[in-house]
């Protein structure tokens, strides 16, 4: 009986938690976004956040995308083969960079290392008390810190991932016609008519909220690391693995309200 109720108790306080951890993370990201609203808005902040997130994660987000896109061509042919639909690659290799694999594979890079970028280095002015300096100086932390990394993030991934569609639509029609053997009008036709813009827009959507849940979770967990070092290192762990899982769970439901007719 003893053993029932502490179960259920640990229960408790792990749903407890969660709706603690949830609370403060809504009034924390809401709090941020009400400063984009009040000067003033640090601009090199923002930008240098723009470049850190979007420029910088350029290479690994393209190299992802253009093997991704060439072995989705590889799958689905040895898939389709067997039925005699070969000529449905393209359109395949298309719908899935676009709808899912751009959007989420490119948040994925992007919260490995950005998120844990951003954990790491607000987590160090916090455990250095250089965020409590912030305030003796009379500058908003929260303005100062969150806000334009906030913006930035949401900003930039929309622009990696279209770039990612393009070069995953690249991989698979180099697969394609290289190794292959298709004809490299006919597969570019296929192409173009099985995209629509609905497919591209909503991978971008997908894009800029994961890019606000990547930094969002990257500030958050760095503004309120403790314990010196150590603290700063498991915050920097928690920031990318509750940004991936935050990720995927909303491309769940993203996908789910714009597919799901």
């Amino acid at each position: 009986m003893n053993a029932v109720l502490d179960f259920i108790a640990a229960l408790g306080r792990a749903a407890l938690n969660l709706v603690r951890t949830a609370g403060a993370l809504t009034l924390f990201g809401a709090q941020a976004l009400s400063h984009l609203v009040r000067p003033p808005f640090y601009w090199r902040i923002f930008f240098g956040a723009l470049v850190e997130i979007g420029f910088f994660s350029l290479p690994v987000v393209a190299l992802t995308a253009l093997f991704s896109g060439g072995v989705i061509a590889l799958q689905s042919y040895t898939g389709f083969a067997q039925y005699h639909v070969q000529s449905a690659i393209a359109g395949i290799v298309v719908l899935a960079v676009t709808r899912e694999l751009g959007p989420v594979l490119a948040g994925l890079m992007v919260a490995g290392r950005v998120g844990a970028a951003m954990a790491a280095e607000i987590g160090t002015m916090r455990v250095t008390d250089q965020i409590d300096a912030l305030t003796t100086l009379s500058t908003n932390p929260m303005k100062y810190l969150v806000t334009p990394r906030l913006l930035a993030g949401t900003l930039a991934l929309p622009c990696l991932v279209l770039v990612a569609d393009i070069l995953g639509v690249l991989g698979g029609f180099t697969v394609s016609v290289a190794k292959l053997d298709f004809s490299a009008p006919v597969y570019i036709a296929a192409t173009f008519a099985a995209v629509k813009p609905i497919d591209v827009t909503v991978g971008l959507v997908k894009a800029g909220v994961f890019g606000f849940l990547i930094a969002l979770m990257g500030c958050y967990h760095g503004y309120n690391s403790r314990g010196g070092a150590e603290g700063v290192g498991a915050a920097t762990t928690a920031a990318v693995v509750a940004a991936s899982i935050l990720l995927l769970a909303s491309d769940y439901l993203l996908t789910d309200v714009f597919f799901s007719q």
